[in-house]
């Protein structure tokens, strides 16, 4: 079956999200430096910890996996969208979130200063937003791709966030027919009626899309259950330590356009 349409996961396959949230805490631990005498990784390895145990006790966490939102974005976003319930608590839990992530971290060092906490919680949502990332190929290849595909990006997600990445480069969005993020839809990847609702957008079968992305629990185990080729995109080398097997492997998007024509054979 000729391929009609390529689905696109966001986060570290079109935009290198990953690099953004590390610069984030680096510039952010290192004004911490400035004020009190921690050393900048040993506070973004403590803050990281603690972020990641706070979010875990919230009454939201289920809800947060279920649309695929991780704790370092709770640490930025401000939940102002998205109709369920759960996103309204997560608004009110974000300003507290901030500060006692930061807060626990800098004790976790020996440090006891809410202030500064507090400083640092608002300082790194900054610093995110500075940093919009794109990878030096994803133009180039939505560019050849463009017009010959029908193109639908797949995101994981709060809607606002999303929304704010995306208008952090404007110029993507217009790339494609349609965007799907998980916190509108209700539920997020790997779940089959997400990739079924992008189907019915897209009108194609399974064996028309491909799915390109670079989690194989969410973009690869998703479009693997409902029939859909996929690439995963592993510009790091990863080591595959998962029975989840993508149907092609690749390091960059350059990649696609020359395995689409090897399935469309």
């Amino acid at each position: 079956m000729t391929i009609q349409a390529v689905l696109f996961d966001l986060d570290d396959t079109l935009l290198w999200d990953d690099r953004s949230v590390n610069e984030s805490f680096q510039a952010t631990c290192e004004e911490a430096a400035k004020h009190v005498q921690v050393e900048p990784k040993a506070l973004e390895e403590a803050v990281r910890k603690e972020a990641r145990a706070l979010y875990q006790t919230f009454e939201t966490f289920p809800f947060t996996q279920l649309i695929g939102i991780n704790p370092f974005e709770g640490l930025w976003a401000n939940f102002t969208e998205g109709e369920n319930e759960n996103f309204r608590k997560l608004e009110q839990l974000a300003p507290g979130y901030r500060t006692e992530s930061w807060t626990r971290g800098l004790k976790a060092l020996g440090v006891d200063n809410p202030e500064l906490g507090y400083r640092l919680g608002e300082l790194f949502p900054a610093e995110r937003r500075s940093r919009p990332i794109v990878y030096d190929e994803t133009f180039e290849v939505l560019n050849q791709l463009k017009g010959n595909y029908k193109l639908l990006l797949l995101t994981n997600g709060s809607p606002d966030l999303q929304k704010e990445k995306l208008a952090g480069v404007p110029e993507l969005a217009a790339y494609f027919d349609h965007i799907v993020i998980s916190g509108n839809f209700g539920v997020g990847k790997p779940d089959v009626s997400i990739f079924q609702h992008a189907m019915q957008l897209l009108d194609i079968n399974a064996d028309e899309g491909v799915m390109i992305g670079d989690k194989l629990t969410t973009d690869i185990l998703g479009s693997n259950r409902v029939g859909m080729s996929n690439m995963w995109i592993n510009r790091h080398g990863l080591k595959r330590a998962s029975e989840i097997v993508p149907a092609h492997e690749i390091v960059n998007l350059r990649e696609i356009q020359g395995i689409i024509d090897i399935i469309s054979k």
